[in-house]
């Protein structure tokens, strides 16, 4: 005989408190605190269903929508629950298509510890979402370090409500994230949870020297250090990521891409098709999977992205080649032939 049905609110939020402990157990054995432990504290105190009063599931037919103010208690007991589960939740669809989204906790916890924030710096978080990836971070910094943009009205809105229900006050800015926010610099970290093409110049502008900047890029996570206004550089992370594009400036480019002739084993493959994303403006499919065969089939932690005042590039291995691609809208970029 399973748990009995929460049938009001106290019951609702013990059944949260339990759930949540367990996702901060899911997390931790996940080894996603591993680079910074500290962000433990917040996950557990955080209550990520404020954040998400109602999401989307797939279903036959559709989408199911869970809300946590159904009428029925079994309902109820469903949100909250999926709340803490360790998955992205689906919160704001248009004709099926996906606009926003609470990402999966254990990837945001993987993110936010290699941001490797230090007490009194100063964070730029694009892409507002839900607000709870701004919210940990207010847990951990405090509001008047925490800045989050996002270009849609109706998501920072519901943002600054979640945010305030759950005690958290961030300033929440409605405008082009690839804009940055120059108002609320110098940053000494600037985190993306959405999909872009290249890194916006803007961003670098607005750190201070040796700022870190930590941004989805070509189904991977980019961590770049900055070294002065026009200069950027770093290596990818170990672990895929897939996010909702960036709405406005410095959209990534779409579409399905022709393998034909590539042995299925590489068509089959996540880093494959990292590469091939890294390098669509620059390689053909069977170019990147002769660099591919030949290199070893390398993980994302052999690539990086260098950031100049007019190129920027992605390489593997080294900046300098013999392995170079330009990044999309990159003028004078240099491609080296693989």
């Amino acid at each position: 005989m399973g748990a009995p049905v929460p049938e009001n609110d106290d019951e609702l939020e013990a059944l949260a408190v339990s759930a949540r402990a367990g996702l901060v157990r899911l997390i931790e054995a996940s080894g996603a605190f591993a680079a910074d432990p500290g962000w433990r504290d917040a996950f557990a105190a955080v209550p990520r269903h404020l954040f998400v009063p109602y999401y989307y599931v797939s279903g036959v037919g559709g989408h199911e929508r869970r809300w946590g103010e159904s009428p029925d208690p079994r309902t109820r007991e469903r949100w909250v629950l999926g709340a803490y589960e360790d998955v992205p939740l689906a919160t704001r669809l248009r004709d099926g298509e996906l606009l926003s989204s609470s990402s999966q906790p254990s990837l945001m916890a993987l993110m936010l510890a290699e941001l490797r924030v230090e007490e009194g710096d100063r964070v730029l978080e694009i892409g507002a979402g839900t607000g709870y990836n701004a919210a940990l971070l207010a847990h951990r910094l405090g509001d008047e370090l925490v800045t989050t943009v996002d270009l849609d009205p109706e998501i920072t809105e519901s943002a600054r409500r979640h945010l305030a229900a759950a005690g958290y006050h961030p300033a929440v800015v409605t405008g082009d994230g690839a804009r940055g926010v120059p108002e609320r610099a110098p940053y000494d970290r600037i985190i993306a949870t959405c999909q872009l093409a290249s890194v916006p110049r803007a961003w670098i502008a607005q750190c201070r020297p040796g700022a870190l900047i930590l941004t989805p890029l070509a189904t991977g996570l980019v961590a770049l250090t900055v070294r002065d206004a026009a200069h950027a550089e770093g290596h990818f992370l170990h672990s895929p990521a897939y996010f909702v594009p960036l709405r406005g400036e410095s959209r990534p480019e779409s579409g399905p891409v022709a393998l034909g002739g590539v042995p299925h084993r590489a068509r089959e493959s996540d880093l494959f098709r990292f590469l091939l994303a890294l390098t669509r403006t620059a390689l053909d499919p069977q170019e990147a999977y002769a660099l591919w065969e030949r290199e070893g089939m390398p993980d994302r932690r052999r690539y990086g992205v260098t950031v100049g005042p007019e190129a920027a590039w992605a390489w593997l291995d080294d900046p300098e080649g013999p392995y170079a691609w330009p990044l999309p809208g990159s003028s004078g970029a240099r491609l080296v032939e693989p």
